[in-house]
Formats: structure tokens, C-alpha cells, sequence
């Protein structure tokens, strides 16, 4: 039986941060197949899983109607449509072309602190790896990209690559499942940034290029 992420002593005191777990909780549930494409989001029952009343409910919904994530269909129901293999297939065309620009500008962009935090990075993920914790490999995966996104000090870059990559988020879990492949990821992660850091821009650029090629070869789209 499909369940989402439970809310806990959630502050109601304060309804910005409120609208926003809720929103977020939601969407990971898509993105991450919980609830499933063409099934009916009903706001009285999420909203008593969440412990939550109906208003940030209805609010999400209207916000991961804009993503795509939702249909909303007038007086009748609210239908999850998804990330559909289709759609997997443009990310990753589209996220091999962005990744690629990230890596480059990264390279002339980088900071020192920046360069610190990806180091500590690629520290906790061979520490997880080898306590095989796909999770937390997968969520170091997560912050490794988004510091590259930040490294380049472009905000539109920053938001759209961060989107994409939520977007496939069902996808990077499978890929990190295939044994063999979580040190691998460390090993590319590891050129990427010894690339970044010596300002290598074009060749931080290939990396990335592969990096995203070799997570489409390893999963089953």
C-alpha cells in the first residue's frame, strides 16, 4: 500500500514554512513513485496523513500543477501524471548539454570554500560507500551537483539543473542500487572536481558530459 512521507510535529505557527513542507513532501512523493501516474491525489486524505488541514494541501496541489506534476481536472479530481519515461529520456538530453556548461563555469568561477565543501563531500561518500548506504551516497550525490550549480554563480543555471535533477530523482536511486556503481560515481565525482579545482574548464566539461552519459547506460529508462 503506497504511503508518503509523514509530517511530525509540524510548527503550525508558522504557515510560509508549513505550505512548504507540505509542497515538498508531495512532490517527493511523486518524483520518487509513491504515488503513482494516474492516481487520484484526494486533499482530505493527504491531509489527515500529514496531519495537516486541507488549505496547504489544495496549495501544493495548485503549485505541482505548474511544475506538471498534477492534473487538475474542474469539479471532478486531482490525477498524477508524473515524470513519464519520455519525459526521463529529454531530461537527461537536456541535463547532458547544462551539466556539461556547469562543469566549464565552474571550472573560472570556483571558490576556495566551494572547493573545501566538494572535498568534504567526496570524503562522506566514500564513507557511506563503504557502509553501502545507497542513501546517503544518494543524497551526497544531491549536494555534490548542486555545490558544481552554485560554483557557477548563475542563478538561472542554478535553478534549472536543480529542478532537473529532482526530476529523476527514482532514477539516480536505481542507478546507485547497481552494484558496482556507487564508487564508480566517486571515482567521476573525484575527477570532476580535481578538474574544477585546477580550472580546467573544458575538461570539467567532458567529465560532467560522461558523468550523465554513464547514469543513462546503468539504468533501464
Amino acid at each position: 500500500m503506497r504511503r508518503i512521507i509523514v509530517l511530525e510535529q509540524l510548527d503550525t505557527s508558522d504557515k510560509s514554512s508549513l505550505r512548504e513542507k507540505v509542497f515538498a513532501t508531495m512532490r517527493e512523493s511523486i518524483l520518487e513513485g509513491r504515488y503513482k501516474p494516474g492516481e487520484v491525489l484526494r486533499e482530505t486524505v493527504i491531509a489527515a496523513e500529514l496531519h495537516v488541514s486541507r488549505t496547504p494541501v489544495r496549495e501544493a496541489i495548485r503549485k505541482l500543477e505548474l511544475e506538471g506534476l498534477v492534473q487538475s481536472i474542474p469539479n471532478k479530481e486531482t490525477i498524477v501524471t508524473g515524470i513519464s519515461e519520455e519525459d526521463v529520456q529529454d531530461i537527461f538530453k537536456i541535463r547532458n548539454r547544462l551539466e556539461g556548461l556547469a562543469g566549464s563555469m565552474a571550472a573560472e568561477r570556483v571558490t576556495k570554500e566551494e572547493l573545501v565543501e566538494m572535498e568534504e563531500i567526496l570524503t562522506l561518500t566514500a564513507f557511506y560507500i563503504g557502509k553501502e548506504d545507497c542513501s546517503h551516497v544518494l543524497e551526497l550525490d544531491h549536494r555534490f551537483h548542486d555545490c558544481i550549480y552554485k560554483a557557477t554563480k548563475s542563478k538561472i543555471l542554478m535553478h534549472l539543473l536543480s529542478d532537473y535533477h529532482s526530476y529523476i530523482q527514482k532514477v539516480r536511486k536505481q542507478s546507485v542500487e547497481i552494484p558496482g556503481r556507487m564508487q564508480r560515481l566517486l571515482e567521476e565525482h573525484t575527477a570532476i572536481y580535481k578538474a574544477i579545482e585546477e580550472g580546467d574548464g573544458k575538461k570539467a566539461e567532458n567529465l560532467m558530459n560522461k558523468h550523465v552519459h554513464n547514469v543513462t547506460t546503468n539504468i533501464k529508462l
